[in-house]
C-alpha cells in the first residue's frame, strides 16, 4: 500500500488524515495554486487595515459614530479568530475604534494616539454572527471564532432570520425586498469580517454576502435564492463556481449590502489549512473586487480529466461536504468512474433552514436535488463520524454509498479496479475550482 495525507478537522485540533491506496494505482495530488502560501503575520494584517481599499481607515470612519457592529461568518467558514486569523484583525479593529478617557487608553494596550482616537467605547460595540439560514452558534463556537477575550469584553449575538428584521429597500436586479437584522441597522458603523472562497452560485463568497444572506430575514433570503436558482438554469455561463463578473446573484447581493449601509469589509484568502494568506480591507465593492481578482488565481486548480477514481477531501467547509462534488464529477472519465467524498465533520452536515433536510422526505422550501452525472458509477461518502440525517444533503440516488470505514471504501474501489486505476486527489475540494 501507498499513502496519501489530507487535512482534517478544521475546528477540532486540525491535523492530517492518512489514507492507504494500492501501490498499483496511479495517484496524482491536485492542489489549488495557493495551497502552500504562508499565513499572514500580525504586522501584515495591521498594514492591510491601515491602508484600506477605496475608503478611509477605520479610525477615521469611526469618528463621531455612536454604535458599531462587527459581523463575522459562522462555523461553516474557517475564518478563525481564536487561532490565526481574525483575533489579530479584531484586536486591530478595536484599537482603531478605541477612545481616550482621562488620559488613559481604553482598552488597555490599545495603540491609537489621542489624535487618532475614534471615540467609540466598548459598551457601544457588539458582534453579530452572519448566519444566513444556518443554525445558531453556541458560546463554545463563538470562542473558536472570536477568542475568550472578545467574549469577555463585548456582547456577541446570533442573527435571527425569523424575526427582528427591518425593511431597508428593494433591489433592482431581482426586486428582492431586503429586511435586515434590526440590531445591525441600529448601528451607524457596520464592519464585516469574512473569507473569500469559490461559491457554487455567487462565484465567490465574502463581500456583500455578509449582509445577504448573512443578516437578512428568511423571506429576503428565499426571494434572492429562488430567482438565483432560476438563473442557474438559464444563465449557466454567468453563474457558478468562480464566475463573478456578470453574475446577477452577486449584483443582487451587493445591492442589498449597499441598502443596508455596509461600511467596511475585511476579506481574507486562505491556504490549504484555512490560514489567512492575504487580507483585503476597505469599501465593499473595490475591496471585494480586489479580493476576487486574486482569488481567481489563488484557488485555481489544474484540470485533471478522465480519472477512474476521484477523491475529494473537504476541510475548509467540512460540514458542507456535498460541495466536494463540484470539482469531482467533471474530473471523472467519460467512460465511467467512481468518486469518494471525504466528509469528516464532527458537528454533522450544516443546518440550513432554506435548503437542508428536515426529515426523511422533508426539506427546506428551496431544496435542490443534486444530480449525479451518468458517467459517475458510484459516489462513496466517507465520514468517520456517522451522520444519517446529514445524508439528506446528498442525492438519494442508488449510486451513493455511505461508510465510516476506509477499509470499506477500498473494498468497493478495488472491486471496480482490481489492477490499475488513474486516481486524482483534491485535498481542498470544496474550495478548489477549474476553469
Amino acid at each position: 500500500m501507498s499513502f496519501i495525507s489530507v487535512p482534517r478537522l478544521n475546528w477540532y485540533g486540525r491535523g492530517e488524515l492518512k489514507l492507504s491506496l494500492p501501490v498499483r494505482w496511479q495517484v496524482e495530488i491536485s492542489n489549488m495554486a495557493g495551497y502552500g502560501k504562508p499565513a499572514l503575520k500580525p504586522e501584515d494584517i495591521r498594514a492591510a487595515l491601515d491602508e484600506p481599499i477605496g475608503t478611509k481607515p477605520l479610525s477615521e470612519l469611526a469618528r463621531g459614530k455612536k454604535e458599531v457592529v462587527i459581523l463575522f461568518d459562522d462555523m461553516s467558514r474557517i475564518t478563525r479568530s481564536a487561532e490565526v486569523s481574525s483575533e489579530p484583525v479584531i484586536r486591530t479593529i478595536v484599537e482603531a475604534l478605541s477612545v481616550w478617557v482621562a488620559g488613559i487608553v481604553m482598552p488597555a494596550g490599545a495603540l491609537v494616539t489621542a489624535e487618532g482616537s475614534a471615540g467609540v467605547e466598548d459598551k457601544n460595540i457588539r458582534f453579530v454572527c452572519a448566519l444566513g439560514c444556518h443554525g445558531p452558534l453556541t458560546r463554545n463556537d463563538f470562542i473558536k471564532k472570536l477568542g475568550e477575550e472578545t467574549l469577555a469584553r463585548f456582547p456577541v449575538y446570533n442573527h435571527n432570520l425569523f424575526g427582528n428584521c427591518v425593511y431597508v429597500g428593494k433591489t433592482t436586479t431581482y426586486a428582492t425586498e431586503v429586511y435586515v437584522n434590526e440590531e445591525v441597522m441600529d448601528c451607524d458603523l457596520k464592519i464585516a469580517i469574512g473569507m473569500v472562497v469559490p461559491h457554487p452560485m455567487s462565484g465567490f463568497g465574502g463581500g456583500g454576502k455578509m449582509i445577504l444572506p448573512g443578516v437578512c430575514s428568511f423571506a429576503t433570503i428565499q426571494q434572492n435564492h429562488h430567482k438565483a436558482y432560476r438563473d442557474m438554469a438559464l444563465l449557466k455561463r454567468k453563474m457558478g463556481v468562480g464566475v463573478f463578473d456578470k453574475n446577477p446573484l452577486r449584483f443582487d447581493i451587493e445591492e442589498a449590502a449597499t441598502l443596508a449601509g455596509l461600511d467596511f469589509v475585511v476579506n481574507c484568502l486562505v491556504n490549504e489549512w484555512g490560514e489567512p494568506v492575504k487580507l483585503f480591507a476597505g469599501a465593499l465593492k473595490p475591496a471585494y473586487a480586489e479580493a476576487v481578482k486574486e482569488a481567481k488565481l489563488h484557488y485555481l486548480t489544474p484540470g485533471i480529466r478522465n480519472n477512474d477514481i476521484v477523491i475529494s477531501n473537504t476541510f475548509i467547509k467540512a460540514n458542507e461536504a456535498f460541495l466536494g462534488s463540484n470539482i469531482a464529477y467533471p474530473s471523472v472519465s467519460c467512460n465511467g468512474g467512481d468518486v469518494v467524498i471525504i466528509a469528516n465533520a464532527i458537528e454533522g452536515m450544516v443546518v440550513h433552514y432554506l435548503l437542508g433536510p428536515w426529515g426523511k422526505a422533508s426539506f427546506g422550501p428551496e431544496h435542490q436535488t443534486p444530480r449525479v452525472p451518468p458517467n459517475v458509477k458510484c459516489v462513496i461518502v466517507y465520514n468517520e463520524y456517522p451522520d444519517l440525517a446529514g445524508r439528506g444533503w446528498f442525492s438519494n440516488s442508488e449510486k451513493f454509498v455511505f461508510t465510516d470505514k476506509w477499509s470499506e471504501v477500498l473494498k468497493i474501489l478495488e472491486a471496480d479496479y482490481p489492477s490499475s486505476a488513474k486516481v486524482a486527489v483534491f485535498p481542498n475540494a470544496e474550495i478548489q475550482y477549474v476553469k
